[in-house]
């Protein structure tokens, strides 16, 4: 195994979203094929959601990668909380209007009737739970135009199921959940994102055994896993430069998951 081998595979579990880092699992990939029919659907609205961890940023940017050659549409990673500007960049975007001063909603459903589109925009919208009740009632109502098609993705919380809210029971035609990953999808996950970086050495030392271990401490949440494991191979880099005696490197130690874990809060020591 080479000597970099360990902050090779470290550096494939940063904390990024990016499309080419997406892994294909078998049920993931029929959710984004279900994705992907619903946004050919005529629907006004379509909702995204899981809990924090489960991929949703990831999906967004997938979809965005593979429609954006063959039709309109825009994506909003960061949610632009003041409405005006949330107007105005839209105008911007969407019917290439530059807006001076302040936009209201108003001002702005003048802009849509007043510049129709062949084709109508896809609009996908991340971390929407961040925007305000009365600005996700403004789109809420943009959608019902039909003049502009929205994506939107949104945290599930124990406590409260966000599709219930008012606002969106009766505009939502489609909504997608995304949940974490079996043990088994896990190992997958694990194995794919590394051997698609070359690192087959590393993504052969993940057993059955400690991926089960993995997945009891990340209760196989994604960004939890890569979190764990970004830590496991940075411990695994340091053994390697300093004390590489101390280290198999034919399969993981469970005990260096464990210290993983502690590090990154997933155990309390």
């Amino acid at each position: 195994m080479k000597s970099n081998i360990f902050q090779n595979s470290k550096d494939v579990f940063l904390d990024t979203v990016n499309a080419k880092d997406y892994v294909q699992l078998d049920r993931v990939s029929t959710i984004y094929q279900a994705l992907k029919d619903s946004v050919k659907k005529p629907l006004k609205m379509i909702l995204l959601y899981g809990k924090p961890g489960t991929g949703k940023s990831m999906f967004l940017m997938k979809l965005y990668h593979d429609l954006s050659a063959s039709q309109k549409v825009y994506i909003y990673q960061t949610p632009i909380l003041d409405e005006s500007e949330f107007y105005k960049t839209l105008a911007k975007d969407l019917f290439n209007v530059k807006y001076k001063g302040e936009l209201n909603f108003t001002q702005f459903m003048l802009i849509v009737d007043e510049n129709l589109i062949d084709e109508t925009p896809l609009v996908l919208l991340d971390e929407a739970q961040l925007y305000s009740n009365p600005l996700m009632e403004k789109i809420r109502l943009l959608s019902d135009t039909r003049k502009v098609k929205f994506l939107i993705t949104l945290h599930k919380t124990e406590k409260e199921d966000l599709i219930a809210k008012e606002h969106f029971q009766t505009r939502i035609w489609e909504s997608i959940e995304l949940e974490n990953a079996s043990s088994a999808e896990l190992k997958i996950y694990i194995q794919k994102k590394l051997m698609k970086a070359n690192c087959f050495d590393s993504a052969n030392m993940f057993q059955n055994k400690s991926v089960n271990l993995i997945h009891k401490l990340t209760k196989g949440n994604y960004r939890d896993t890569n979190k764990l494991l970004y830590t496991l191979f940075d411990i695994y880099s340091w053994y390697d430069e300093n004390n590489p005696s101390k280290i198999n490197k034919n399969t993981i130690s469970n005990k260096i998951i464990e210290m993983s874990a502690i590090h990154t809060g997933l155990i309390n020591d």
